[in-house]
């Protein structure tokens, strides 16, 4: 019979290239003041220093959670909705 791993860590917070979903949506705020910038400037100096500035922006607050700085995915290998048993004379 084929067993299964458990996943554990389910109540982890909800993660988004890295970074809690507070840090993320201030990310996002910073990006898309960044485009309005862009939009209303007609300079290849602001462009570049705002693209510097959103990597340097993201690199600090992962860093600052703690966490690598990777786009890669984050999803577990196995999800599963067993019920925990509370009575913990049965072997998983």
């Amino acid at each position: 019979m084929r067993t299964y791993p458990i996943y554990r860590d389910i109540r982890k917070g909800a993660v988004i290239w890295g970074l809690p979903l507070s840090l993320f949506a201030l990310l996002m705020v910073s990006v898309i003041a960044s485009l309005l910038i862009i939009i209303f400037s007609f300079g290849v100096g602001p462009i570049l220093g705002l693209l510097l500035w959103n990597g340097a922006f993201y690199t600090g607050l992962a860093r600052w959670q703690g966490h690598r700085p990777t786009l890669g995915t984050n999803f577990p290998k196995h999800i599963h909705n067993k019920k925990q048993n509370l009575l913990h004379h049965v072997q998983y």
